[in-house]
């Protein structure tokens, strides 16, 4: 606000005296809402690095299943029966969404991943019970993995968030409350000078009404 185009009134200076309120009320509110999303985004942080590390000791377990069953069964059989598994599944993801602190992040919800070995088609009595462990271990990390994919992206829709509250907590913390605060002295100082020479004059006119009188 240039202080060119303010009227030194008390009408404005209330006005500025209003505006210096709402600002400082909603820079404690953007505060209050930025920290918020700090915590909200570092919880979620610790808990995506828990399930990524949960998910690589899954899939380790996995691929060393993976090759019993193929050293037991030969890896040949071993992808007839993943062929058939694949075929047979009706695997789904569901898409939602759900609100962190105002910010809208997605769900994700797989369905029908954990299946029976009668479910996943193939022979009982060509498998065995390394081939279900196995299997057990992909959707286990499967479903792992869907979960991280949704916690990344919380992450980055808090990030967009939090840099966004951040600007705006700047923006009125660096830019505007100090130039309304500017402004708001410079309306003072010119009423009080305003009325040091409403005083000046009121004397002079004394002076000479008494010079008069006498």
């Amino acid at each position: 606000m240039s202080q060119q185009n303010v009227k030194p009134n008390r009408m404005e200076l209330l006005n500025i005296k209003k505006r210096i309120q709402l600002a400082t009320k909603g820079h404690k509110l953007l505060k209050d809402k930025r920290d918020a999303l700090f915590n909200e985004f570092f919880s979620t942080l610790n808990t995506a690095r828990d399930l990524r590390k949960d998910m690589e000791e899954s899939l380790s377990s996995a691929h060393a299943s993976l090759a019993i069953s193929e050293a037991l069964l030969g890896s040949v059989k071993v992808g007839e029966f993943a062929r058939v598994a694949s075929q047979t599944a009706d695997v789904s993801i569901a898409v939602g969404q759900r609100n962190i602190m105002g910010v809208r992040v997605p769900r994700l919800e797989e369905k029908n991943l954990k299946r029976t070995s009668v479910e996943r088609g193939y022979s009982l009595l060509e498998s065995n019970a390394s081939l279900d462990t196995t299997a057990v271990s992909f959707e286990t990390t499967l479903g792992q993995l869907v979960k991280l994919a949704e916690m990344e992206s919380a992450l980055m829709n808090l990030s967009f968030e939090i840099e966004k509250t951040k600007r705006k907590v700047n923006a009125l913390e660096y830019v505007l409350i100090p130039r309304l605060t500017a402004t708001k002295k410079y309306i003072t100082l010119r009423l009080e000078e305003m009325e040091r020479d409403k005083f000046v004059t009121l004397k002079k006119i004394k002076k000479k009404i008494d010079a008069k009188a006498s």
